[in-house]
């Protein structure tokens, strides 16, 4: 998993687990590599790269050594998708603040739009080497 992208995401957000729920069943090249936001490796990486854990207000993907947060996040990802998703990559046409004043919106919205689960659901066990969740 060395050279595995990685999704950074809010376990705790429903539109997030849905998200990544989509990308498994789209996933391209099934590399990505996903860490909940609230695991001790997900807290250490979002420190890594200025994201406040507890009040996270991006996900993160991490793609040939570089990150990507926000709308630019976003893009990243859907070169890895098949799917409707693809769609997404429209986006590009946008100026980057614009796209981000968008993912804004949502982000800030995102559990009283979507919900809030209590604890990150568990992946599928064929799936879970993927994954790195909360210890609970």
């Amino acid at each position: 998993m060395a050279d595995a992208s990685i999704w950074l995401y809010d376990g705790a957000c429903a539109l997030c687990s849905g998200s990544v729920q989509y990308a498994l069943k789209h996933e391209r090249d099934h590399a990505i590599r996903f860490v909940a936001i609230q695991s001790p490796e997900g807290r250490a990486l979002a420190k890594r790269y200025g994201i406040d854990p507890d009040d996270p207000e991006t996900f993160l993907f991490v793609d040939g050594g570089r990150a990507w947060p926000k709308s630019d996040g976003v893009l990243a990802l859907v070169e890895h998708l098949s799917g409707p998703a693809r769609l997404l990559k429209l986006g590009r046409v946008l100026p980057r603040a614009v796209r981000d004043w968008l993912y804004d919106r949502i982000a800030r919205n995102r559990y009283r739009l979507f919900g809030r689960k209590d604890v990150c659901g568990l992946p599928d066990p064929a799936q879970r080497h993927r994954f790195v969740l909360p210890e609970t």
